[in-house]
């Protein structure tokens, strides 16, 4: 597998836990791990932000997904062409669960399994969160910031999930196919749901929040996950440059260096 590095790591690593609960159960010597002292595959990081143009083209697209919906192509050749619609009616609504799930995922930085798997019994209005009893980190809050996208959802009787799946009872598998149609209206090549988790964060390290506020707003346990976020802080570092060259302009010109904003 050396031609996937990141598929051949996590490989290891679901060999190594599978190990390690049989060592637990004493069906086999914690010691013999397989997987133990093998060296992982140097990964390449992939952080994709969307920048504000971006969002501003994603948030028209969700708009336009369950409103006027977005515009699909028909094959001109193929055999159905001739009872299509014409051209300026083809349009395709995108379902309300699937346009709130995705706008969710960009306000909040949950992880989409978080957010598909979670059941209103989790969801706080009062106090703005859903909380879950169980994630990949551990018991975790998921803060809302627009709770009104969750108190518009519609309630199915018989599920208990806020997106509920084709099969009764459970939950939505994924978002592939809206989020694959939103992206081509949006003009968003490459992107991944999982990448509106990077922009959640990159936006809240350029505000200068912090990376310890951000990383448990991500729900990370080591200190270490949120810093790949810390080159994207770059306000404090710009007026920090900007209050010390103005000091030494000042300085220089035989002033006395006042406050910034001072006379």
């Amino acid at each position: 597998m050396s031609d996937r590095p990141p598929q051949a790591n996590r490989t290891l690593d679901v060999l190594s836990a599978v190990w390690t609960w049989a060592a637990k159960r004493k069906l086999v010597a914690a010691a013999d791990n397989p997987a133990k002292n093998v060296e992982k595959y140097r990964e390449e990081a992939r952080d994709r932000y969307l920048t504000n143009d971006e969002l501003i083209r994603l948030a028209d697209a969700l708009t336009a997904a369950e409103t006027i919906g977005l515009p699909y192509s028909v094959d001109e050749a193929g055999p159905k062409a001739k009872h299509a619609p014409k051209p300026e009616n083809r349009r395709r609504k995108i379902e309300g669960y699937a346009v709130a799930a995705i706008r969710l995922l960009m306000l909040t930085g949950a992880l989409l399994r978080e957010m598909l798997h979670a059941k209103w019994e989790y969801v706080d209005f009062d106090r703005g969160m859903i909380f879950l009893p169980d994630s990949k980190t551990g018991r975790k809050p998921i803060y809302l910031s627009a709770a009104e996208i969750l108190s518009a959802l519609p309630r199915i009787d018989g599920n208990p999930f806020l997106f509920p799946g084709e099969k009764k009872g459970q939950p939505r598998a994924d978002l592939k196919r809206p989020w694959d149609a939103i992206c081509e209206a949006a003009g968003l090549d490459g992107v991944r749901v999982h990448d509106l988790r990077h922009s959640f964060a990159s936006v809240g390290a350029g505000a200068s929040l912090g990376l310890p506020i951000i990383g448990k707003l991500l729900g990370h346990r080591q200190a270490s996950t949120t810093q790949r976020y810390a080159h994207l802080d770059a306000d404090p570092m710009r007026r920090a440059v900007e209050t010390i060259g103005w000091t030494i302009e000042a300085a220089m010109a035989g002033k006395r260096p006042l406050a910034r904003g001072g006379s």
